[in-house]
């Protein structure tokens, strides 16, 4: 049960990331409804960041809220919503 709720955090985590990248990173050319993809882009990020930092720092004993898991939750979290604002831009 204790990894669900990581788990959960994580999502919770990036998500936010994700909106608050959307502060962070400002498009002036911005169409309305960047805050939903945002929110999944982060916690997609969060998710898949979190597994790979719990399977390669803690793998003896993999927990979701271990230090390893969550540095690199928020660490994947912040690059792909990075990633995406920057690459909206770049794009057009």
């Amino acid at each position: 049960m204790e990894n669900w709720i990581g788990v959960g955090i994580w999502i919770v985590v990036g998500g936010v990331i994700g909106l608050a990248m959307k502060s962070l990173v400002q498009r002036p050319d911005e169409q309305p409804g960047h805050s939903v993809i945002l929110f999944f882009f982060g916690a997609f990020g969060a998710v898949i960041g979190g597994m790979l930092g719990v399977g390669l720092f803690h793998f003896a004993d993999p927990t979701a809220l271990s230090l390893g898991g969550m540095l690199s939750a928020v660490f994947l979290a912040g690059f792909l919503t990075w990633l995406y604002r920057w690459g909206i831009g770049a794009f057009r």
